[in-house]
């Protein structure tokens, strides 16, 4: 219910979801990748115990 409630409002889940469709996709399959990001963001969230940022940027060094 959370991704059918994510792909009807305006935001980075439903552009995702539109351009998927839009190359051809299973709307069941992007359905469910979408339930996949809700999930991941989730955990991520609870698990660094800091609020989602949609601009996050990750600080690894990179060589």
């Amino acid at each position: 219910m959370a991704a059918m409630s994510a792909i009807r409002l305006e935001n980075d889940l439903r552009e995702y979801y539109l351009r998927k469709v839009a190359e051809g996709k299973n709307k069941m399959l992007v359905l469910n990748n979408v339930r996949n990001k809700i999930i991941h963001r989730a955990f991520a969230v609870i698990n660094k115990q800091k609020p989602y940022e949609k601009n996050y940027i990750n600080n690894l060094v990179t060589s």
